[in-house]
């Protein structure tokens, strides 16, 4: 394939800013296609008290240029550079405004109209770098608006002609700056108005994912089980119906995870590096984490970790269902995440009740301990009531973690149930109906399947050799780039 000229948006980038794993996906990707030899660059905002421009070696390129929202509104921005590797640019939009004033990228009353600004602000930007994109991809909810302007307001943009139009679906519970099943029925975006003035209240009313799923040129899910259960109404979050009327540019692309980044022989942050072949340095780590929160030390306990969203769609009612049955058994809990009071109150109610057998602590306090979590835990659990993709198992995989998971979305593509008959098959412990009973089944299963050491630590091995690396979905990617030229061409020709 030719090299590509590829423009990446998001609203998050790692390591510049991330609250999950669209910002791990926006930089892997972007990485793994320019070491194919494509001509990519990024854009994303810049949040002022997040992201710290002199670490990053930020600097302008230009500055207080004028946005002309629409036919009453405009708004200057300023536009910095810096760079995700060597060769790699990343451009910033910088209005203080509207992404400065929290330490948090998300949040403000104003969402829609934060994102609207912002993806005005990123087709600007293409312009006056005339950089003829081949593809522009567009990542989540936040860039949704980009196809729909492209095709209205920036149609004389020479520059931006010839750019075919991407949109993945990370997650299609979010499609606007507010909840969608919130707005009110008659204030529903039909997708196909005219956008509302930039300081009307309505703008938050704006369903930023729909008008991306009318005016993109191929639409994709973070995995191939996902973009087939979106097409139903159970998950297709009320986008159902115009999902199946686009189904022939609808496909699904599996996340991977930088090889790089997630490497037990390399990651700085383990007490105790290993490789597959001295997986036996692996309870190093596990030690390590018994004593830093003071559980007892014991190489026989099982270790389950849960790095996640304190969320219900991230199956914590089922897990706290059924915590004190699970913590009647010899096994340990170590929770890193932060999210819904309610759910972290029950955490909190159910330790004082078993102590010395959880620990839970926020992500944002050390996110850096997510790897050794996955290192000395034995087990870690993604009992999700939906999962898009899901990069949590691939991690834990990496570092020989065993995954108990929810056979849905991506992780239906990724974890294999074990079978004990012929447990030469499987990497993981799987269920599929979304009961607190049948999470129990499989956690049951897991801990007495870790008493075989053998079974185990060939259930770990097969784990560690499962290959989910950037390569093969990158270059799926660049096969969905080509389909979108070729959709873009065929609409250009019945123009």
């Amino acid at each position: 394939m030719k090299s590509l000229k590829i423009v990446s948006i998001s609203a998050e980038l790692d390591p510049f800013s991330k609250t999950g794993g669209l910002a791990d996906v926006s930089r892997s990707l972007a990485r793994s296609l320019h070491r194919l030899g494509h001509d990519i660059i990024a854009i994303t905002p810049l949040y002022s008290k997040v992201i710290d421009r002199d670490k990053f070696k930020l600097k302008i390129i230009y500055r207080d240029v004028q946005l002309n929202l629409d036919k009453e509104n405009t708004v200057k921005v300023s536009y910095y550079q810096g760079e995700l590797m060597p060769g790699l640019p990343v451009y910033f939009v910088r209005c203080d405004k509207y992404f400065g004033r929290k330490k948090w990228p998300y949040g403000s009353s104003r969402e829609g109209a934060r994102f609207y600004l912002f993806d005005v602000a990123a087709l600007k930007l293409i312009s006056l770098l005339k950089f003829k994109a081949d593809v522009i991809h567009c990542h989540d909810w936040h860039t949704g608006l980009i196809p729909y302007l492209k095709k209205k307001r920036f149609y004389r943009s020479k520059t931006l002609a010839s750019a075919a139009t991407v949109f993945t679906i990370h997650n299609l519970t979010f499609q606007a700056g507010m909840n969608w099943w919130e707005i009110p029925v008659k204030y529903r975006d039909k997708g196909k108005g005219v956008l509302p003035l930039f300081k009307d209240e309505k703008i938050n009313y704006i369903n930023f994912s729909k008008r991306a799923i009318l005016n993109a040129d191929v639409i994709n899910t973070v995995s191939e089980t996902y973009a087939d259960e979106i097409i139903k109404k159970n998950f297709g979050q009320d986008l159902h119906r115009i999902l199946v009327n686009r189904r022939h540019k609808l496909f699904g692309v599996v996340n991977g995870i930088d090889y790089n980044d997630y490497n037990p022989r390399t990651d700085q942050g383990l007490k105790k590096r290993y490789s597959i072949e001295t997986i036996h340095r692996k309870i190093v780590n596990k030690r390590h984490l018994q004593k830093m929160f003071k559980l007892p030390t014991d190489d026989r306990i099982p270790i389950i970790s849960f790095t996640s969203r304190i969320a219900e769609q991230k199956g914590f009612d089922l897990l706290l269902d059924i915590l004190p049955t699970v913590l009647l058994r010899d096994v340990q809990l170590i929770i890193m995440g932060d999210g819904d009071k309610n759910l972290i109150d029950r955490i909190n109610k159910i330790k004082k009740l078993f102590p010395g057998k959880i620990h839970q602590f926020p992500f944002y306090e050390n996110r850096k301990m997510e790897t050794l979590l996955y290192a000395g835990g034995d087990l870690v659990l993604v009992p999700s009531r939906f999962e898009p993709c899901g990069i949590t198992q691939m991690k834990a995989f990496r570092y020989g973690c065993v995954p108990i998971v929810r056979s849905t979305g991506g992780l239906s593509d990724t974890v294999d149930n074990f079978d004990p008959v012929d447990y030469d098959n499987g990497n993981g412990f799987t269920f599929k109906n979304y009961k607190s009973q049948e999470l129990l089944v499989a956690i049951t299963r897991a801990l007495e399947t870790y008493k075989y050491k053998n079974v185990w630590k060939d259930l770990m091995r097969r784990g560690m050799r499962a290959s989910f690396s950037w390569e093969l979905p990158a270059k799926k990617y660049l096969e969905l780039y080509k389909k979108a030229k070729k959709f873009q061409n065929e609409e250009n020709n019945l123009d």
